[in-house]
C-alpha cells in the first residue's frame, strides 16, 4: 500500500511521538508498503510561542493537498492537530476521502499547563478535529477512557515499541558509589520535573533533554546535572549509568522513555497516574508511589534483569502490524445518498406541504435579515410595479417584467445558498470553493443583465409613443 502519514512534530524534535513515527515508517517499508512522511522539513516554519522547538508550518494548505494529490496514496494518516494536520484534515474533508488519526499527548493539559486555557475549549477544539477521522489511535486504555468521555472519535488502543538491538544492558556494568537518579525528557514545565528534583535523598540527580524550561531550572538546582538532549543511540549510555528511572510527568500519555529505560535493565520509579499506570502496571519492573522518594528507596532493589524481561514484550515491528491494521483505505468513505438515511426527509401529504412553506418563509427571511445583496434586489420589485401601475404596459410586456424580476430573486437565494454550502465545508480558501462562488456570481450578473434589458425596451417603447 501507498501510506502518507502527516506530522507536525519531526526532527530535530527529539521526544516519543517523533520517534514512534520514525520507527513504524521504518517497520512498515520492511512490510513492504510505499511510506510518505509529510513534515515541517520543506516548509516555511516559525518557532511556536513559548516552545520554540517546535517548528510550525506557515500556510501550507495548496502545499500539502498537492503533495497528497501527487502521491495518490490508499492511506492516509494525521499524526497531529498542528498546521499540516489541520491542512490534511481539510483536504480530505473538503474532497469526501477517509483518514485516520492519532492521539499522543494529553494536548488540553498541556495547553492549560502553559496558558491556563480551560480544558473544555480544547477538548472541544479535539472532538471537531478527531470526529472526521474513521478512528483515532491511542497508546494506552486510560487514554482511550479520557477520550470517551468527551465523546472524542472512535479511539482504539496502538501501544509504544522500543528498539531491544539498541536500548539493552551493558555487559560488565559497575554499580555507582552514589545511586544515580535519571530522568529523559523535555525539559518543560508540563512535565512536572520540579517534584523529581526536589526529592531529598543523598542521591546524584541527572537529567537528560532539552526544553524551554532549562535555563531556569539549572540556575535553580545548580547540584543536578544536566546533560542537555541526546540521540536515540547516546541514551543507551545513560540508562546503563543510573540506578533508577524517575518519571515524574502527570500529563503523558504513554512515556515512550519508560520502555528504554526497562530495556536497558533500569527500574522506574513514577507517580500512579495514566503514562505509568498502563505501561508499568503490576509487572514489577518499576515502584508506582504518590510519594517520588518512596518509589526511588523500593525501585533501587529490583533487580536490573526483571525490567528487561518486562520489556521484551513490546517490540516495533508488533506495534506496526497493529498501526497497519487500523488503516483505512483513502476511498472507503462511505458518501452514497439514501432518501432513507435523511432524518429531514420522510413527511407526506398536508404534513409536506406545510413543512415547506415553513422552511420557504423561513429562507425569505434570512434572505432579507443577512444578505444585503437581495435587499437591495427588491428595489428592482419596487421599481417594476411602478411601471406596471403608473404607465400603460400591454399584458405580455407586464408577463415579461415580471419574470425578469423574480429570475433574480430566485438567482440571488440560490447563489447565497451555494456560499453557505461551501463556508458550511470551511473557511479555508480554496480554488474550487471560489470557482463555486464566482459562477454563482455570474449567475446573478446575467439575471441583472436581462432585467435591465427588458425594462428598458419597456421604458423605450413607452417613451416611442
Amino acid at each position: 500500500m501507498k501510506i502518507i502519514i502527516v506530522t507536525d512534530a519531526w526532527y530535530p524534535q527529539v521526544n516519543g511521538v517523533v520517534r514512534t513515527l520514525d520507527e513504524t515508517s521504518k517497520e512498515l517499508k520492511k512490510l513492504g508498503h510505499e511510506v510518505k512522511l509529510i513534515t515541517p522539513e520543506g516548509f516555511l516554519t516559525i518557532p511556536c510561542p513559548t516552545y520554540p522547538e517546535i517548528k510550525l508550518s506557515l500556510f501550507p494548505g495548496a502545499k500539502v493537498s498537492s503533495m497528497i494529490r501527487e502521491f495518490n496514496p490508499d492511506c492516509l494518516h494525521i499524526s497531529t492537530e498542528g498546521p499540516l494536520g489541520l491542512s490534511a484534515r481539510g483536504y480530505a474533508s473538503r474532497n469526501g476521502l477517509a483518514f485516520t488519526s492519532a492521539y499522543h499527548t494529553r494536548f488540553p493539559e498541556y495547553v492549560y499547563a502553559r496558558t491556563k486555557l480551560p480544558l473544555k475549549i480544547t477538548y472541544s477544539f479535539l472532538r471537531w478535529f478527531h470526529n472526521r477521522s474513521e478512528l483515532v489511535m491511542v497508546p494506552t486504555e486510560e487514554v482511550k477512557k479520557d477520550l470517551l468521555k468527551y465523546k472524542i472519535g472512535n479511539p482504539q488502543i496502538w501501544a509504544r515499541g522500543v528498539d531491544l538491538e539498541i536500548f539493552k544492558p551493558k555487559k560488565g556494568r559497575r554499580k555507582n558509589k552514589k545511586p544515580i537518579l535519571l530522568n529523559v525528557g523535555r525539559v518543560a514545565i508540563e512535565k512536572n520535573l520540579e517534584e523529581f528534583l526536589n526529592i531529598d535523598l543523598p542521591y546524584e540527580k541527572w537529567v537528560v533533554g532539552d526544553g524551554p524550561a532549562l535555563k531556569e531550572l539549572k540556575k535553580k538546582y545548580p547540584k543536578v546535572i544536566f546533560h542537555g538532549a541526546k540521540s536515540k543511540e547516546e541514551l543507551e549510555y545513560y540508562y546503563n549509568k543510573a540506578d533508577v528511572f524517575v518519571f515524574p510527568s502527570k500529563t503523558d500519555t504513554f512515556g515512550l522513555v519508560l520502555l528504554e529505560a526497562m530495556a536497558c535493565g533500569l527500574p522506574v520509579a513514577a507517580l500512579p497516574v495514566t503514562g505509568p499506570l498502563d505501561v508499568i502496571g503490576n509487572s514489577n519492573a518499576g515502584v508506582l508511589n504518590s510519594s517520588l522518594k518512596e518509589a526511588c528507596k523500593k525501585a533501587l532493589q529490583i533487580p536490573r534483569k526483571v525490567p528487561r524481561e518486562y520489556a521484551k514484550i513490546f517490540s516495533w515491528e508488533a506495534t506496526s502490524k497493529i498501526f497497519e491494521t487500523y488503516l483505512v483505505s483513502i476511498r472507503d468513505k462511505d458518501t452514497t445518498y439514501n432518501i432513507e438515511d435523511n432524518p429531514h426527509k420522510g413527511n407526506t401529504g398536508i404534513t409536506r406541504v406545510l413543512h415547506a412553506a415553513k422552511n420557504s418563509w423561513s429562507g425569505l427571511i434570512f434572505a432579507l435579515r443577512e444578505e444585503s445583496a437581495f435587499r437591495q434586489e427588491m428595489f428592482l420589485v419596487i421599481i417594476s410595479l411602478s411601471i406596471i401601475l403608473i404607465t400603460e404596459v400591454s399584458t405580455i410586456e407586464i408577463i415579461f417584467m415580471i419574470f425578469a424580476t423574480s429570475l433574480v430573486l430566485i438567482v440571488e437565494l440560490l447563489n447565497s445558498s451555494v456560499e453557505a454550502a461551501i463556508d458550511r465545508i470551511s473557511f479555508e480558501y480554496h480554488g474550487l470553493s471560489k470557482r463555486a462562488k464566482d459562477y454563482g456570481s455570474a449567475a446573478v450578473m446575467i439575471s441583472l443583465f436581462l432585467w435591465t434589458l427588458i425594462h428598458g425596451l419597456v421604458l423605450f417603447n413607452l417613451i416611442s409613443f
